[in-house]
């Protein structure tokens, strides 16, 4: 066994690490979740879980990609938040780019605007974990360059495929919203707010509007009842 040590290839030995750090997205929880004191918050892995699993559900034939780059890229997208340190305790192409999202932001931190980090510092500290993660790490592979490429797809937003996404990652966070304002009595009326009129795909958009109107007839029999 020792002598396997020994002489272990280093670049499956980067990848093991590579793999560990994406295990921190398993059981790093979602920063707004915990600065509105959920009980049980989801972690990172959570949230691009269903995001994967939402970008499979469009039925919009227009978009260029198929569909599982959307759910690479939804899984890859907070990828980051796995390796920038914390100043806290809890510090396929649309498969694809929603991946790599989750894995930036992991490595980043979560950090969410309540922090006051300005958009042009959370950018550099992504794009500084995610070069970390795919020349050190994955060794600038044919895949850590797609991993690269979607990530940097989905931040610069210019293409259909990550502006979808985009209202994925939203959409996801509102619906989740929903869940806890119905599990732990909350009141999350600032991310609803802030996601009103946001949305651009019509599908997306539909979803969002038909739960906006299901939170309403659930607040007003909350009213009711009390």
């Amino acid at each position: 066994m020792e002598n396997k040590i020994e002489n272990s290839d280093p670049s499956i030995t980067k990848l093991l690490e590579f793999l560990h750090i994406c295990e921190r997205l398993k059981t790093t929880k979602r920063t707004g979740w915990i600065d509105n004191n959920i009980k049980n918050p989801e972690s990172i892995s959570d949230h691009m879980h269903r995001m994967s699993i939402l970008s499979l559900l469009v039925k919009d034939s227009t978009l260029d990609k198929d569909k599982h780059v959307f759910s690479e890229m939804s899984v890859v997208h907070d990828l980051a938040e796995s390796l920038v340190v914390r100043i806290r305790f809890y510090a396929l192409h649309f498969f694809a780019l929603s991946l790599i999202l989750s894995v930036s932001n992991f490595i980043q931190g979560d950090i969410t605007p309540l922090e006051g980090i300005s958009k042009i510092e959370k950018n550099r500290r992504e794009s500084e974990a995610m070069r970390h993660l795919c020349s050190n790490l994955l060794e600038n592979s044919s895949q850590s360059q797609e991993i690269f490429a979607l990530w940097q797809e989905y931040e610069d937003a210019t293409t259909n495929e990550a502006k979808f996404v985009k209202d994925i990652d939203k959409f996801e966070m509102i619906l989740q919203a929903y869940e806890y304002e119905q599990s732990d009595n909350k009141d999350l009326e600032r991310f609803f707010e802030t996601t009103m009129g946001k949305f651009n795909h019509p599908e997306v958009k539909c979803w969002a509007e038909e739960l906006y109107a299901k939170r309403q007839v659930s607040k007003q029999k909350n009213i009711k009842e009390h």
